[in-house]
């Protein structure tokens, strides 16, 4: 797509002026509003591959560029003084294509609720009644410190209130799987559950580690005495503290004080996932959408660093990454003089701390699942199809294809659309071929696509329907059809991967054929599973419309055999009453006007339908 800024002359000269030495350069819009901050290790490289002609630039960046009037520049003596001064400009002016990272921060408390029976929950404001723990910035380190000590406890968490609610039903689910007390029998006193309560905030003020010790040496000293119910009893505790450390894997066995971060992109969403590990403990998580960047994925990674870490009050002594990018040794520097202390950036290759990585993507991944709202099956059969296919990204939006016909008979095709991996049915259209006498697949294919292409261009002002173009179009056949297609699309100018469906001889897919040859499915694969369920979609809703037109036509020719009702006369009438049901209840005045015929004709057509 050619970039439609009429200053690009200008701004290309401009940019072939610079100097090759590093910088920040600041683009800025017609007002003067600065909306993109970047640095440059060579400042005339960097900007003027913004102004190139045919540049392979993303969609934000084309906006970006069409978007720049003018734009300033400073030269720094180093590329360190150049990120440094990034990050201040950044913060500044926090220009609309840069990273935006906003606050969206509150505060969250653990609230105990009033009573001889108190509860403990998590809350995002105070209220008047209770009394709280917090403020905490987390929402996570709430919900895990009141999950985890309602479960090991076994404090209730239904809606009952108590005492007053004693004995009124029976226990629910909870207390039968050993997850609640059961408090609602009536058979704990106010004494022993404060007990047990004040054991519950112990564990949350301070950590289940600690707590498991004392619980050990507690448990040790009931078994001295004899008393094994006290001891089983603690035992228990003790199972369930480990049980619920290991399933969030809250213990390190090395780094005590660190965060681990991830970047994980699907489609043009991109999401960075932190986890924050502190005295061993896994205190928080963080799930940044960062939606479709401007930047390359190195220049993601230093901006979102350098963005996220602005303040430097909460840099950990050791930052865990995903991967290494370009500029990591320069954000450890500015980080370490940031601190005040010696701050370090690790990529892990193995062990322990490779296993907190692909956590942290694990985090990553359901948090764009839930955003891109699909499965994550649909999410890895895309992706694998994408690869496969050599698209530069998984085809969010794909039409297939299908022709059907009985021989010179009932000739149409059908076209199925398949949104983010799922049936998209308001998409879906049938076509009747009309363009020629006889069978031909390829010439049918042919008159499809050329339709469809001809109205998005009458409505791709409104993006919608035919007025959106697919990432991908699959074709219900091999690679002749694919052939047959490729200049059709040319034709229109545009630039649509095509490729065809093809199966073997028991009607079942095998392979994706594009133009000159085939690619080979596994049949493991998630990507050869879609493919099929597309592929047998397409032919069901083609052969369906297929089967209507032939039972249309089978009956127009019926009509035919009435005196005086010749083709254009039978077409009137199934197109006015579509049914033979319709037809049958049809009155005589309606058949005379319909087929235009004499009242005389009316009479003995409408007695001939009734023999139908």
């Amino acid at each position: 797509m050619a970039i439609e800024n009429k200053r690009i002359d200008f701004l290309r000269k401009k940019a072939n002026s610079l100097t090759l030495m590093p910088g920040v350069y600041l683009m800025k819009d017609t007002t003067g509003k600065v909306i993109y901050v970047g640095k440059a290790k060579a400042l005339k490289n960097r900007v003027t591959s913004y102004f190139r002609e045919n540049s392979a630039h993303n969609e934000k960046v084309r906006q970006m560029v069409l978007h720049v009037h003018d734009f300033d520049y400073i030269v720094t003596d180093s590329e360190f003084e150049a990120l440094v001064l990034e990050c201040s400009l950044i913060k500044q002016y926090n220009p609309k294509y840069n990273i935006l990272l906003k606050d969206g921060k509150g505060y969250h408390y653990i609230k105990i609720s009033d009573g001889d029976f108190p509860r403990l929950t998590a809350e995002k404001q105070k209220t008047e009644d209770g009394k709280y723990i917090g403020p905490y910035i987390s929402s996570f380190v709430v919900k895990q410190a009141v999950d985890e000590a309602n479960r090991v406890y076994r404090l209730p968490t239904c809606r009952r209130k108590f005492p007053q609610e004693f004995r009124k039903g029976r226990p629910c689910l909870n207390y039968h799987i050993k997850q609640c007390m059961g408090l609602c029998r009536g058979k704990i006193s106010k004494e022993e559950y404060a007990e047990i309560f004040a054991a519950a905030l112990d564990l949350i003020k301070r950590g289940s580690q600690d707590v498991t010790e004392s619980l050990k040496k507690e448990m040790e000293a009931a078994a001295e005495r004899l008393d094994y119910e006290e001891a089983a009893a603690l035992r228990d505790r003790i199972l369930a503290l480990q049980r619920v450390s290991a399933s969030q894997k809250i213990i390190l066995s090395q780094e005590k004080e660190q965060d681990v971060v991830a970047f994980v992109r699907h489609y043009q969403e991109l999401c960075a996932s932190v986890l924050k590990f502190r005295g061993g403990r896994l205190v928080d998580k963080d799930d940044v959408m960062l939606g479709e960047t401007l930047q390359s994925d190195d220049e993601v990674r230093r901006e979102f660093l350098t963005r996220y870490y602005t303040a430097g009050d909460d840099l950990p002594k050791l930052i865990v990454l995903d991967e290494s990018f370009e500029d990591i040794g320069l954000v450890e520097e500015y980080f370490t003089r940031l601190a005040g202390k010696k701050i370090t950036l690790f990529v892990p290759q193995k062990g322990e701390q490779r296993k907190l990585v692909m956590m942290a993507q694990s985090n990553g991944h359901e948090k764009l699942i839930q955003k891109l709202s699909r499965t994550s099956k649909d999410v890895v059969a895309l992706d694998e199809l994408g690869k496969m296919l050599g698209l530069s990204a998984p085809p969010d939006y794909i039409e297939a294809y299908d022709i059907s016909n009985l021989g010179e008979s009932a000739r149409v095709a059908g076209m199925v659309t398949f949104l983010k991996g799922k049936p998209y049915k308001s998409g879906y259209k049938r076509f009747a071929i009309k363009g020629f006498e006889g069978q031909d697949d390829y010439a049918s294919m042919q008159e499809v696509i050329r339709r469809r292409l001809s109205r998005y261009e009458e409505e791709k002002e409104s993006g919608e329907g035919f007025g959106r173009l697919p990432d991908l179009i699959l074709l219900d056949g091999g690679k002749g059809h694919v052939a047959a297609i490729l200049p059709v699309i040319a034709e229109f100018g545009l630039d649509i991967p095509v490729f065809g469906m093809v199966k073997d001889s028991r009607h079942r897919t095998r392979a994706i054929a594009k133009d000159g040859g085939e690619i080979s499915f596994d049949a493991r694969q998630a990507a050869f599973r879609f493919v099929t369920s597309v592929q047998d979609e397409v032919h069901r809703f083609a052969v369906t419309y297929q089967q209507k037109v032939h039972k249309r036509e089978s009956f127009s020719v019926r009509l035919t055999e009435c005196e005086g009702i010749g083709d254009r006369k039978a077409a009137a009438l199934l197109k006015r009453f579509r049914t033979k049901k319709a037809l049958k209840e049809a009155t005589l005045e309606q058949l005379r006007e319909t087929a235009k015929i004499s009242e005389e004709k009316a009479k003995a057509l409408q007695a001939f339908i009734k023999t139908l």
